[in-house]
Parts: structure tokens; sequence; C-alpha cells
């Protein structure tokens, strides 16, 4: 074969994996941290058999490693660079695609009695001490990787722990991103509390990519620079 149409052949290998909205999104929840194949079929409602064969695929294009340990195999992505990739093909999709527009906007819509900040409002407030974050995903993805000063308390655990979150600033919970709605869920809770609570679309990946520091696992601080 001709070297150049070699070339395309091999990016197409990424396509093809790509091409499936359930591969997508077990991508997408792995940018999270590494997970087992069963606990990724419960967080896509697949069958554990389906969202092998899925994962099996994603590794063949080298999008993910695998791990087995006893009964168990634990999938993560391959390298940083897939995550940033999933940011920068959601942000194509919504600029291209107006189904994604309509789509996106039916998913928000449920969540407009939540104020929604962003990145620069958040950072703001922080430095002036008006806000607290709050990361509401399971503990096991904090422990992967968060924003900064975050306070971690998943939401199954959020109403027993109102205590531990200050009542003389803004609450600002985020979750996996711009369309989780664990952020959303959170939010109404401490809102029905008395609580000034605001929602963060941004998760770890879009953090990373826009170049701000992240918390690794071990206390390590990553930073990653775009062009």
């Amino acid at each position: 074969m001709d070297p150049k149409k070699l070339l395309y052949v091999q990016l197409a290998r990424l396509s093809k994996a790509l091409a499936s909205p359930g591969r997508v999104e077990l991508l997408d929840f792995l940018s999270q941290g590494p997970q087992t194949v069963e606990s990724l079929a419960r967080l896509t409602a697949m069958t554990p058999a389906n969202a092998s064969q899925h994962l099996q695929v994603l590794r063949r294009a080298r999008l993910v490693d695998s791990e087995k340990r006893g009964l168990f195999v634990t999938y993560r992505l391959a390298a940083a660079p897939v995550a940033a990739f999933l940011v920068q093909l959601r942000r194509l999709g919504e600029s291209r695609l107006s189904e994604l527009q309509v789509a996106k906007a039916t998913l928000l819509a449920s969540s407009g009695d939540v104020e929604s900040i962003d990145r620069g409002t958040l950072l703001r407030r922080m430095k002036a001490g008006e806000a607290v974050l709050l990361d509401v995903r399971p503990r096991a993805e904090y422990d992967e990787a968060h924003l900064p000063s975050a306070i971690s308390i998943p939401l199954p655990e959020l109403r027993k722990r109102l205590r531990e979150l200050p009542r003389n600033r803004e609450i600002v919970a985020y979750c996996r991103g711009p369309y989780c709605m664990l952020s959303v869920d959170a939010a109404r809770i401490l809102s029905k509390q008395g609580r000034r609570v605001a929602r963060l679309e941004d998760g770890v990946s879009e953090w990373r990519e826009a170049g701000l520091r992240v918390v690794e696992a071990g206390g390590r601080r990553s930073e990653v620079r775009t062009a």
C-alpha cells in the first residue's frame, strides 16, 4: 500500500473505533479514571458482555488499556490526550451539528433553575474567599483527579454531610463535565437547604484542556497546555 494511503488507513482506525455512541460514552466515563467492565456496564446501562465488546474495540484502536486482576478486568484511557480529544470532539460537534445543539439544550433545560458559572468567575470568587468548590462525583473519581481546593462529598452522601460546608460562602458544585447532571442534583439539594449555590459545567478534562492545574492521584499536580 502507498505509504500516504497507509497513514490515512491508520487514522481511520480511530474514527471507526468512535463510530458508536456507546464507545464514546465509555471513553467519557473512563476520562474520570479507571473502571472495571462491570462498573462501566452499570454506568452506561449496558450488559457486561456488550460493554466488554465495545472496550475491546477501543483497546485495539489503542485508545484504552486494560489490566486483569483476579476475575475483574480494569480499563483506563491509554493516554491523557485521549481525554483532551474527547473535549475537542464535543466542542466541534456542538459548533457544527444543530442536532447536538438541540440535544444539549434539551438536556440542560431541566437545569434552568440552577445558576451556571464559568471557570473565570469561579476562580475570582474563590480567590476572594466568596465560594467553595464541591466535587460530587464518587470518591474514587475524586481520588484519581480533581480540581484544586475541591471538597469531596459524593452526591448520595450530601444530605448527611451538609454541616461540612460553610454557610457564609457560595457552594459551586461540579461533576463529570457539561453533560453530567450530578452537580445539578447537588445544587437543588443545597438550594432547598437555603444555601447559595451554582454549577460549574467544567469537569476535570475541561479544566486540564484549558491548561489549568489538576490534583492527580497521590497529590500530584498536572498542567496541560494546549495551542
